[in-house]
């Protein structure tokens, strides 16, 4: 067991390794943040002064060594549109990302158990029909779209809801529902599928000959059975959720970590791009080596893979 977690240890660092370099790069291929901080008839001289203060100046390879070196140490410089920490900022909007997240993730549970327990139990019913049509909905509808759906319905047309910030329990309704919509769908699909698997197996069967209840066998013997597997996928998409909140903030006007990505790619912010980005894929391969090693605890047969 442990040469399997230090394998799967050293694939995540070397993961997030590329992942720096990738993202390194790619930001730089963006453009010149410098002639975004100058005025149109700002001289050469003066954009060589900006670019020198920023460190642009420097090679490649001596602005990724920087760059490694303060992310080793959590020191993600400063803004270059606000000229403050870029850490503060993280720091601050992190929080209200992950409450987003969670409270999108209790959406996905109350849904998407329930109608998928109901799909398994009514297989080939109109219940069945209508529980799978929604999943197939959930996961072709885009989140953006069905954000900017919703505050058409139920901010301007019904006055019920607010359309963006953060606040009270009723600002989390809409974009918690858009953002989970879509784990909703495959969450559900997927229980389905192993509760029919688990319903057919003998134990269930033997569990109904010795008299319980239909309500017992299910929820009780085959529900339990067949969580693994949804544990195992709830707990990539909690990882997926946190990048897909990018569409979601925006939309809805949301404080998180997705909106300060978002600004730092319009206005080419280097150090708010890549801390934002490398802080969500940190987040994505911890929640995947996490799950891993779960997994491995629950089915020894992987380890062995």
């Amino acid at each position: 067991m442990q040469r399997y977690i230090i394998r799967r240890v050293g694939e995540s660092l070397l993961a997030l390794f590329a992942l720096s370099i990738i993202i390194f790069l790619m930001v730089r291929m963006t453009g010149d943040p410098a002639l975004l901080m100058l005025p149109p008839d700002a001289g050469a001289e003066r954009l060589e002064e900006i670019r020198h203060s920023m460190g642009l100046d420097k090679p490649l390879v001596v602005q990724y060594g920087l760059f490694v070196r303060d992310y080793s140490t959590l020191s993600f410089g400063n803004s270059l549109r606000t000229q403050t920490p870029v850490y503060d900022e993280v720091k601050d909007r992190l929080p209200n990302s992950l409450k987003l997240v969670g409270t999108a993730m209790v959406i996905v549970v109350l849904i998407a158990v329930p109608l998928g327990v109901l799909s398994a139990v009514c297989k080939g019913t109109w219940i069945d029909t209508l529980a799978t049509g929604f999943a197939v909905l959930g996961q072709a509808v885009p989140v953006f779209w069905l954000g900017i759906l919703m505050i058409q319905l139920f901010t301007i047309k019904l006055g019920w809801l607010p359309s963006s910030g953060m606040g009270g329990l009723d600002h989390y309704i809409m974009p918690a529902f858009a953002l989970g919509f879509f784990t909703v769908a495959a969450i559900q699909r997927l229980l389905r599928s192993s509760l029919l698997e688990a319903m057919d197996s003998e134990y269930i069967k033997l569990a109904r000959i010795k008299g319980l209840s239909e309500f017992k066998v299910v929820w009780k013997h085959a529900l339990r059975n067949s969580l693994i597997s949804v544990i195992t996928l709830g707990g990539i998409y909690i990882a997926i959720l946190v990048t897909l909140g990018i569409l979601v903030e925006v939309v809805f006007a949301w404080p998180g970590m997705g909106r300060l990505l978002f600004q730092g790619i319009v206005f080419r912010d280097f150090p708010v791009v890549q801390a934002v980005v490398l802080m969500s894929a940190a987040i994505v391969i911890f929640s995947s080596l996490v799950v891993d090693i779960a997994y491995a605890y629950l089915d020894p047969r992987i380890r062995l893979q």
